[in-house]
C-alpha cells in the first residue's frame, strides 16, 4: 500500500466534506427555486450536485486505498436567500475548492503520489467550469 503524509491524508478529507457540502447544497438549490430566472439555472445546478457527489466518491475512494478513513460529515450548507446570493455563494466555494485543490495537487506533488495528483487535477478542471459556470449565470442576473 503506498505511503502518503498526514497532511496529504487530511487535506483528502477536507476535500469530501467540501464535496459532500456543495453536493447537497446545490441539490436544495436546485429543488428550492422557482421562477423564469431559477428555471434556467436549475438543471445546470442538479448536473453540478451529481458530479460534486461523483468527486466526493473519487476522493473517499483514494483516501480508503491509502488507508485513511473517509469522513461522512459535509462542510456547512448554505442554500441562500435569493437567486443572487445562492450563486454568489457557490461561486466563492468554487473558489475555496480550487485553491485547495491547487494545494492537494502540490502536496501529492511532493510526496509522489502521481495518482492522488492526476485524480485532482481533473476534478480541478471541473472546478473551474462549476466556477465560471456560476460566474457566468451572476453576470445575467
Amino acid at each position: 500500500m503506498p505511503e502518503a503524509s498526514k497532511q496529504l491524508m487530511e487535506l483528502l478529507n477536507q476535500a469530501i466534506g467540501r464535496e459532500l457540502q456543495v453536493s447537497i447544497q446545490y441539490m436544495w438549490q436546485h429543488v428550492q427555486w422557482s421562477g423564469v430566472k431559477a428555471f434556467a439555472v436549475k438543471d445546470e445546478l442538479k448536473k453540478i450536485a451529481i458530479q460534486e457527489m461523483k468527486h466526493a466518491e473519487d476522493i473517499a475512494e483514494r483516501l480508503a486505498y491509502l488507508g485513511g478513513t473517509p469522513t461522512t460529515k459535509p462542510e456547512p450548507i448554505v442554500v441562500g436567500e435569493n437567486l443572487r446570493e445562492m450563486l454568489t455563494k457557490d461561486a466563492k466555494d468554487e473558489e475555496s475548492a480550487i485553491a485547495m485543490y491547487k494545494k492537494i495537487i502540490e502536496t501529492a506533488d511532493g510526496e509522489k503520489d502521481q495518482v492522488t495528483k492526476r485524480l485532482f487535477q481533473k476534478i480541478l478542471s471541473d472546478e473551474e467550469e462549476h466556477h465560471d459556470t456560476f460566474t457566468s449565470l451572476l453576470e445575467e442576473l
